[in-house]
């Protein structure tokens, strides 16, 4: 196998991840990436600069397959209903396959110093994620969807909340696997709020 080919790059990768999400970024050195991965020091370093270089690299792909999989759900159609259920099963789904990617993807956001790389950037990318939401809310709002007493960002911010809160707990507990009816009753909660609703006179 070629060490500057592309199986060889995903192969460093996925042997990382491993390492990474198990042991930690701290305790795991370049020798344990190699070995596991079965590929000499010169393979690694022809593809990633650093051990930090190789944990960026894993934690821009969990936030551009997080980006991927928000428009190609989106792009479904429908309204705005349609759209977050699609979006919310669509992610259920892919936590549930990329446990360990995620993972990694979350827990940068709460690590002490030391625990990830210095200089780790993911706040462009998680900004960008958002906005395309934000995108969705905005326009649904435009088309009186949604209730105008509260501003396109709050709604955006109230949505990821609960989105956020359930992708969380999917990676956390193993007995706990959102689906589709899931994300259909996160949507009505979002869309129709907990109070209890006036019915209309018979």
């Amino acid at each position: 196998m070629a060490k500057d080919g592309p199986e060889t790059r995903r192969q460093i990768l996925r042997a990382a991840l491993k390492r990474f999400a198990n042991a930690g970024y701290a305790a795991t050195s370049v020798q344990d990436i190699v070995d596991d991965a079965k590929v000499s020091k010169p393979a690694l370093y022809y593809h990633f600069k650093d051990k930090a270089g190789l944990f960026q690299a894993l934690v821009h792909e969990a936030h551009d397959e997080r980006y991927r999989i928000l428009r190609e759900a989106a792009a479904r159609g429908g309204d705005l209903r349609a759209q977050l259920e699609n979006i919310l099963a669509a992610l259920f789904d892919y936590f549930g396959q990329h446990r360990e990617l995620m993972r990694i993807s979350f827990a940068t956001m709460f690590a002490a110093p030391g625990e990830v790389p210095a200089n780790l950037s993911y706040a462009d990318k998680c900004e960008r994620n958002f906005e395309f939401v934000h995108s969705l809310i905005k326009r649904a709002r435009k088309k009186g969807e949604l209730d105008k007493r509260f501003d396109s960002e709050e709604l955006t911010f109230g949505f990821y909340g609960l989105a956020n809160f359930h992708l969380v707990a999917n990676l956390v507990s193993p007995d706990f696997e959102p689906d589709k009816l899931t994300a259909k009753r996160i949507v009505e909660l979002f869309l129709a709020g907990a109070a209890p609703k006036r019915r209309g006179k018979k």
